[in-house]
């Protein structure tokens, strides 16, 4: 690292007098970045690409508009100090990580990528071969059944990961790679594998963060492959799913001085040593006849081809991050990805580089508040004996919603309708972590706070004053029933009953009782959002989904798009399932039967088991769904919205049932098209469901006739569950 760049990377307090020479080694530094030579300007662009930056977001890093940093790609302008010793340290960073193909000089702009490509396609042949390994590294090939992942995500350039994320092992020691390449795996037992892996694959994949850590390689076993190592075919402890300490296979592992994680040798097995010379050694290993790839997750993944798997797993890679476990273990891994917890800073006194907690980050380990805690948690243990129904003013219960409506309270003209039609909101909890501002620090007790609804946290307050039409489904409890007195809500809950009582000029007031707050906050699943975001519109892009369709174009091509390609299909459901698994896993409960209640299990100990972060977003993704209930009924009535109340007229277009991110409204049609509201101009009614691929928009999610969602009204069962056919679950 350059001075100037440790300069740069030290932030440790110092006195006025070492802030004054600061300033003027500053002051040095911008004059010396001035007269440095910047690359070419196809270069930068070309850094830029390589490091998979859009100008979006170094013009945001730097402060200055999009269009100034197009100018200086095409060279235009230059960049002037201040921002130019930015610049040049950015490009120099890409570079160092990017370097230019020894094939052509560093000013050729990089060439056109090719259209996307389908998993399922077969890939092109190489330009020129391989250079010649030493033995015993792999020999690259490109037989079998090979397909290329959309080229749209080409393989990491870094040289460490020369061979992508991953591979699939094959009976026959033949390793499948992304990009179709295939390598000559000679390991035959475990050891040999990671030891190989580590020293000839050029496998894993280069951090998300700056402060983070290179993705270990992944090595898929398949069941051939499971017999070349000596494993068994199934694992007999169904239980605990691992292998027993004593089995031959972990033997070896042991003798070989590698060491296995607490999880032990599972369907997801961590084989490592310590760091050595700052570099980690650790593989991960997917054992697929031992269920690595949940099919409710990975819809069949795990039947695919070696070759159509690896693909297909390296665009999940490339997309999301390596897989490290189930898809709910990797929605959390990328969290942390994405926002370390810690960051390097050098120690001023002793001149050592250490670790420091890392700004809107969550950086360690906090217990919830009372009402936060689950039941077995040691917080909530201590306060209430085992076997206590805890009450809503006990606990915090923000969860999805699951409401019916009466059947005796549908009109006339509803039951005259012909159709049972369900929308569902296209990634709704991705949808709600979108600029939401969470908790990043312990929780801190305040008693009648006025409520704020930028301060995250859990209030005890009494919303049952605000009256509803009783055809709409509360939003305040998950079973859209009205509450009956003072209950725990998350702050996003609380703001929308604000937000109904100010809008509508509701009889009631929002007075907090008490509050457990967290004034240390911030918009930590930003990048989780758009990371997620991105890889799901691109996927969906692949599927022939795109933005900017028409109504008619988006219903017909998501007719389709499931069966456009199993192995994309499989990408797709498998980034859904990293949305709700990772939210999911913010609150996760002791797994076995050895837990003891009030004890903490392993999952306490992690910055990521934050229950107040999950309650918030699935608090956000209900609000938001009765939002848009609410406008679009109101966008039906013909006269203005009332004041004062909030029961409407029959003219309201209000649903028969909601589900979580599903909503079933009658209609006199089979599409979203007869129903959704439209203004004079024939655009969507401002605030209500709007169709589109976007998080946050919606999908026909299926229909019925009408009297079958009648009959499950009647039977006390929740359409939207069923709205794709009586069997759907």
């Amino acid at each position: 690292m350059c001075v100037r760049d440790r300069v740069a990377a030290e932030v440790v307090p110092v006195s006025q007098e070492q802030g004054k020479l600061f300033a003027s080694v500053d002051a040095l530094l911008e004059q010396a970045a001035a007269q440095e030579d910047l690359p070419d300007p196809a270069e930068r662009k070309r850094l830029r690409e390589a490091g998979g930056l859009s100008q979006d977001q170094i013009a945001r890093a730097l402060s200055v508009r999009r269009e100034t940093v197009t100018s200086w790609e095409a060279g235009r302008t230059e960049p002037r100090p201040p921002k130019r010793a930015a610049y040049v340290r950015l490009l120099e960073g890409l570079a160092a990580r990017h370097p230019a193909p020894a094939s052509a000089p560093p000013a050729t702009p990089a060439p056109a990528a090719p259209p996307p490509r389908s998993p399922r396609q077969q890939p092109a042949a190489p330009e020129t071969p391989a250079p010649a390994p030493k033995t015993p590294a792999p020999a690259p090939k490109t037989h079998g059944s090979t397909r290329k992942p959309p080229s749209a995500l080409p393989s990491a350039a870094d040289p460490r990961f020369a061979n992508g994320p991953l591979g699939v092992l094959d009976g026959d020691g033949q390793l499948y790679c992304a990009d179709g390449l295939v390598l000559d795996c000679p390991a035959t037992d475990v050891p040999q594998l990671v030891d190989w892996t580590l020293r000839e694959a050029k496998l894993g994949a280069p951090r998300l963060h700056p402060f983070g850590k290179d993705s270990d390689p992944l090595i898929v076993l398949t069941a051939e492959a499971v017999e070349l190592l000596g494993l068994p075919a199934a694992l007999a402890d169904r239980r605990g799913l691992r292998l027993p300490d004593d089995h031959p296979v972990v033997r070896t592992i042991t003798r070989a001085k590698w060491k296995l994680t607490r999880r032990g040798f599972g369907p997801w097995a961590r084989i490592y040593r310590p760091a050595h010379g700052g570099r980690r050694q650790c593989v991960q290993l997917a054992v697929l006849p031992w269920g690595a790839l949940d099919p409710r997750s990975w819809q069949g993944a795990d039947g695919l081809p070696p070759a159509d798997l690896a693909a297909t797993l390296a665009l999940y890679a490339r997309r999301v991050i390596t897989p490290r476990g189930s898809t709910a273990v990797s929605g959390l891994e990328t969290m942390s990805a994405l926002r370390p917890p810690t960051r390097a800073v050098k120690d001023d006194e002793s001149g050592a580089w250490v670790s420091a907690p890392m700004r809107g980050s969550l950086t360690e380990p906090v217990d919830p508040a009372p009402p936060e805690a689950p039941d077995e948690h040691p917080v909530a243990a201590a306060l209430f004996p085992r076997g206590h129904r805890r009450t809503p003013a006990e606990a915090l219960d923000e969860e999805a919603c699951d409401w019916i409506r009466d059947p005796q309270l549908l009109t006339d003209a509803e039951c005259a309708r012909s159709h049972g039609v369900g929308i569902d909101i296209n990634t709704a909890f991705l949808a709600a972590a979108n600029r939401l501002v969470v908790g990043l620090g312990a929780p801190v007790h305040a008693v009648a706070p006025a409520f704020d609804p930028a301060v995250p946290g859990s209030w005890l307050v009494d919303l049952s004053g605000i009256e509803l039409d009783p055809r709409l489904p509360s939003p305040f409890t998950p079973d859209g029933t009205r509450p009956t007195g003072p209950a725990w809500y998350a702050t996003p809950t609380v703001a929308y009953a604000r937000e109904l009582v100010d809008t509508y000029r509701l009889p009631a007031t929002i007075a907090p009782v008490e509050a457990w707050l967290r004034p240390e906050s911030g918009p930590y699943l930003d990048p989780w959002y758009k990371r997620l975001s991105e890889a799901y519109k691109a996927t969906m892009a692949d599927l022939g989904v795109v933005t900017g369709m028409s109504d008619t174009d988006f219903l017909a091509a998501m007719d389709r798009h499931q069966q456009a390609d199993p192995a994309l299909a499989a990408v797709l459901s498998a980034i859904k399932a990293t949305v709700k698994g990772g939210i999911g896993k913010l609150r996760e409960r002791p797994q076995g039967a050895s837990h003891i209640h009030g004890e903490r299990w392993p999952a306490l100990e992690r910055p990521t088991w934050r229950p107040d972060i999950r309650a918030a977003v699935i608090a956000t993704a209900r609000v938001n769904m009765h939002r848009k209930v609410l406008k679009t009924a109101l966008a039906g009535l013909r006269t203005p919205a009332p004041t004062g109340h909030l029961n409407l007229d029959d003219e309201a277009l209000l649903p028969v049932a909601v589900l979580s991110d599903c909503a079933v409204y009658l209609a006199d049609g089979p599409s979203p098209l007869d129903f959704l509201p439209r203004t004079p101009d024939g655009r969507p009614a401002p605030g209500s469901f709007r169709l589109g691929v976007s998080p946050g928009m919606v999908k026909h999610e299926g229909t019925q006739p009408m009297l079958t969602v009648v009959k499950m009204l009647d039977d006390g069962h929740n359409p939207a569950r069923h709205i794709k056919g009586p069997d759907d679950v």
